[in-house]
């Protein structure tokens, strides 16, 4: 009887992949580093919007399997932050006009009910959109970097949401800063002047202050208009 015969092992062919910035700290376990450490990167702006999230490719750069991998994508499709397509797979998602209009908008019911809540808000609370402005200003003169200032910049804007005393309300505002970051990483190098903006927001804080809660109300308003439109020009929706 013959033997069977055995196919000779090749190494594929080497090929440039737009994942080769990932890593893990210690080898993975857990889809949820895994999930981290594709947020990591998303919002770095290290994976442009549109690119295509290959199992096969990810799995390599993380050395894990291709189902941990499968299970963190469906989470981040889950968070907005990547759209998955018949026939097409899993991409980085793509912000558009009116998404961006859109979470604006429903940040602004969210913010504004803490405005609102000012008079009636916790010392705590009050406090906490103090410090979160206060950690704003000093990244924006200690020149750090742009991901930081958003990072510190959104975390004050929580801190508003978080003046109406209401945990959901701040888990929904997390959801939506979470998906406003993609949006950012993509305006990474159309820098504005962080120490206008973090002025911008001190000034919200003094009529705050004040005891002007119709004028900060109002202040809110325009400034998350004004995101909106200068991150539409940006990015050119």
């Amino acid at each position: 009887m013959s033997k069977p015969k055995t196919t000779q092992w090749r190494p594929m062919e080497p090929f440039e992949s737009p994942f080769e910035s990932l890593s893990l700290a210690e080898p993975a376990s857990t889809v949820d580093r895994v999930t981290e450490e594709l947020r990591r990167a998303l919002f770095a702006g290290e994976v442009e919007a549109g690119t295509p999230l290959r199992e096969q490719a990810l799995a390599a750069s993380l050395g894990v399997a291709r189902s941990t991998v499968r299970e963190a994508l469906t989470t981040l499709v889950a968070e907005g932050l990547a759209t998955r397509a018949p026939n097409r797979g899993v991409a980085v998602a793509s912000p558009d006009a009116q998404a961006v209009r859109d979470v604006c908008a429903a940040r602004f019911v969210l913010e504004g009910a803490g405005v609102r809540a000012w008079r009636d808000a916790t010392q705590e609370a009050r406090d906490h959109v103090h410090r979160a402005l206060d950690a704003y200003i000093s990244a924006a003169h200690a020149g750090a970097s742009y991901r930081e200032l958003n990072e510190r910049h959104l975390a004050f804007h929580g801190s508003l949401a978080a003046l109406a005393g209401s945990p959901r309300l701040t888990q929904m505002h997390e959801q939506l800063v979470t998906e406003l970051k993609l949006t950012l990483a993509q305006v990474d190098r159309i820098r504005r002047n962080s120490h206008q903006q973090a002025d911008s927001h001190a000034d919200l804080v003094a009529l705050l202050d004040a005891d002007d809660v119709d004028g900060a109300y109002a202040f809110l308003d325009r400034h998350l208009a004004d995101a909106a439109d200068s991150i539409i020009s940006a990015l050119a929706l």
